[in-house]
């Protein structure tokens, strides 16, 4: 007796939501930028290869470089004190003291093992990144940190303060969880998720702005971007 095949898991998001996200970012002001790593591994989007500074996008880099470093070694008290504000509140003061002890070669190591194609880093908050990159990035989150320490870096990317969770966290639909970072300077607006939802769908959302004409303009890009492939 030939066993019946379960029907193939639906693509999320699907066909008609990521077209959607791309008509609406192709008449958004400024450069705009977006990937999905779709519940299938597919890679879609628009301007997925452009490059972009990336401001405080750079914090979720050094967060899993340093994770790496330690190994499967327990974080000491300095380094919490570090990580914690560099996630949750993008402080740039720590995020500072976390790269001169990194280097850039534990970075640019981070971006090989992620499968980054384009990413470069002349200066910390000047580091070249795309929206295909670093959608990769937040669709390898777990394998690409420590067992010992995934969980944490879970809690501090889900527990970013209140007035930075703007974006696609404004954008999710009941049962998802975020796991996301932003950036931003003037007339520049990124943010990058892993989103997972209780059934085991999981998806990663890039989305990279400039020439925004304000900070809000740029969060509202991103937010009719993610609500468009989530609808």
């Amino acid at each position: 007796m030939v066993l019946a095949q379960p029907p193939p898991l639906p693509v999320v998001p699907s066909d008609t939501a990521v077209a959607a996200a791309r008509a609406y970012a192709l008449h958004r002001r400024g450069r705009v930028a977006f990937t999905v790593v779709d519940s299938h591994g597919r890679l879609r989007g628009t301007g997925s290869a452009r490059s972009y500074r990336s401001a405080s996008m750079i914090k979720a880099m050094l967060l899993v470089a340093e994770l790496e470093r330690r190994g499967e070694q327990p974080l000491t008290r300095t380094e919490r004190k570090l990580l914690d504000p560099m996630i949750r509140r993008s402080s740039n003061t720590a995020a500072r003291r976390v790269y001169r002890s990194l280097g850039p070669d534990r970075v640019l190591r981070v971006a090989r093992r992620a499968h980054m194609r384009r990413f470069a880093i002349p200066a910390l908050f000047e580091a070249r990144i795309t929206a295909g990159d670093q959608a990769r990035l937040f669709a390898r989150l777990d394998p690409l940190v420590p067992r010992a320490h995934r969980a944490y870096a879970r809690r501090l990317l889900s527990g970013i303060v209140p007035e930075q969770r703007w974006g696609i966290p404004d954008a999710l639909p009941a049962g998802w969880s975020a796991y996301f970072k932003g950036g931003w300077r003037k007339g520049l607006v990124h943010q990058v998720a892993r989103l997972e939802r209780a059934d085991g769908t999981a998806v990663a959302v890039a989305v990279l702005t400039d020439h925004d004409p304000s900070q809000g303009y740029g969060q509202a890009t991103v937010r009719g971007i993610a609500r468009r492939l989530l609808r």
